[in-house]
């Protein structure tokens, strides 16, 4: 009777216990170890698995089948393509807006902001691949703002993601575009604003709106609504601002 009564509590922990996985576009690596910690405060019987990649390579994932529940692009254009190929329960909805920040990895006067780019002594600069990446794009649109990108486009080392372009910038480059949430981990806290990296003019770029979409594919789709909701509950809004964002 007792084996039984183990049996039981074991098999109703299964039965109760559920898992979502959440494709997660590069730049939000750091952010989403918090909110899912914060989610699992009030849904401690909910795993969530995190996967992360650029938008485009996850978009792909997902349009091969992948078994994701969810979709955290860092762009509006992929959840909607997947949105308008009928694959989503719902139009993509913003959750977040990104932002970009010049990073060097040694000191250095970051006063004339990108038209540091036109520097002689700067021969190698790291940027996201327009072609892959959503900041990619804004980085581009930013630097045609200006009229720089054909100038200095020699120079660019392209990451395929946010998160390679920013290995790339602390490794290989002189300087590098990079999302700014991405200077929020511990590894990143010896490079100092105004030192080291400096913000982009937001008005050099069109707002980089991250928006996400439950998949029609899930196959928990109660738990990932429940998440979807937090997603853009004002606990998940500021741990955002926190990370860097700008928040709808």
């Amino acid at each position: 009777m007792k084996h039984f009564f183990i049996t039981v509590i074991l098999f109703s922990t299964i039965s109760f216990a559920s898992n979502i996985i959440i494709a997660v576009a590069s730049n939000v690596s750091y952010a989403i170890k918090p909110l899912v910690k914060v989610f699992n405060q009030s849904h401690m019987d909910t795993k969530v698995n995190v996967i992360l990649g650029s938008s485009g390579k996850l978009l792909a994932q997902i349009t091969h089948g992948a078994p994701y529940d969810i979709f955290l692009s860092a762009n509006i254009k992929y959840p909607q393509h997947l949105y308008n190929a009928n694959l989503t329960l719902n139009k993509p909805i913003v959750y977040a807006q990104g932002t970009l920040v010049i990073l060097s990895k040694k000191p250095r006067d970051l006063s004339g902001g990108l038209r540091l780019f036109l520097d002689n002594s700067i021969k190698k600069i790291a940027i996201a691949n327009p072609k892959t990446a959503p900041y990619g794009v804004a980085t581009k649109e930013a630097l045609e703002h200006l009229k720089l990108y054909k100038l200095v486009q020699d120079k660019f080392i392209y990451g395929e993601s946010i998160s390679q372009t920013l290995l790339y910038d602390i490794s290989a480059t002189d300087l590098g575009v990079v999302a700014k949430s991405l200077l929020f981990s511990p590894k990143m806290s010896q490079y100092k604003e105004g030192k080291n990296w400096v913000d982009v003019d937001i008005s050099l770029y069109t707002p980089i709106d991250q928006a996400m979409v439950i998949l029609k594919s899930s196959k928990s789709k109660l738990e990932a609504k429940a998440f979807y909701d937090f997603m853009l509950s004002s606990s998940a809004k500021k741990i955002f601002i926190s990370y860097g964002y700008r928040v709808p």
